[in-house]
């Protein structure tokens, strides 16, 4: 989102939310972006949630507690001394979700309440399983960075064996899963996040950390999801978002 863009239309407020990196607070049609994942929430009848925050996070802080504190949601904030990876952000919340199963997701993707809600019924952990074509066809982001997600190996009894980080050439023909980074967990997967490894990047990622709890025989339900996910990753994707979320009012 750092990244410079001069073909992306921002206004100065996100321009200015671009430059701070604040993907989350990217005013979209004069509100958070955050409020849209929020709401999609709320509808999904989740009533808690925390937000895994850097340690200056007043501006968070300032309109959840202050401005525009959410009607649907409680909102907590667990701090994540520093950014080492999404596994690290996972366990940063352990003492927050005090061992209840929970969902872990982006907060700069918007997801299909239905998703959500499905998600959030399981009684096991489970990602939702996207179909790539689908991502492509009703969503915001373009084949080639949807040909660069986590592909999914799927058993025949609908369970994740394992994720292709950066599949590549290794992208089978025809029908393919991928993840969307949004997570049905529960306890078991502290451990896992604490032992991973750092991976290539440096940083300690929640996939390779799923990928070690599986090894270690915890199962995750795959469930079949179509979209649409919006991404808000980069500056030139706030345009388009606008658009598809015109007319939609958040509720957190």
């Amino acid at each position: 989102m750092r990244e410079r863009d001069p073909g992306a239309a921002l206004t100065d407020a996100q321009r200015r939310a671009a430059e701070h990196g604040h993907k989350a607070m990217m005013p979209i049609h004069g509100r958070p972006f955050l409020d849209y994942v929020l709401s999609a929430l709320a509808d999904a009848g989740l009533t808690r949630t925390a937000l895994v925050v850097a340690p200056d996070f007043d501006r968070l802080r300032e309109y959840y507690e202050r401005e525009a504190p959410p009607s649907r949601l409680r909102v907590d904030f667990v701090v994540q001394p520093e950014a080492r990876g999404t596994a690290d952000a996972v366990l940063a919340a352990e003492a927050w979700t005090a061992g209840e199963p929970f969902l872990a997701l982006n907060g700069d993707n918007l997801y299909p309440m239905a998703v959500l809600r499905d998600l959030a019924a399981l009684n096991e952990p489970g990602l939702p399983a996207f179909d790539a074509d689908d991502l492509v066809r009703g969503g915001n982001i373009p084949p080639e960075r949807v040909a660069a997600f986590a592909l999914l190996d799927l058993g025949d009894d609908g369970y994740l064996r394992s994720i292709v980080e950066k599949p590549g050439d290794l992208r089978p023909e025809g029908r393919s899963y991928i993840s969307m980074n949004v997570w049905r967990l529960d306890a078991r997967i502290f451990d896992a996040c604490g032992d991973v490894p750092r991976s290539v990047r440096g940083e300690y990622e929640l996939p390779e950390a799923v990928g070690l709890a599986i090894a270690r025989g915890v199962r995750f339900r795959a469930i079949p999801a179509c979209g649409p996910v919006l991404d808000l990753s980069r500056r030139a994707d706030a345009a388009d978002v606008e658009r598809r979320v015109a007319g939609m009012e958040p509720r957190p």
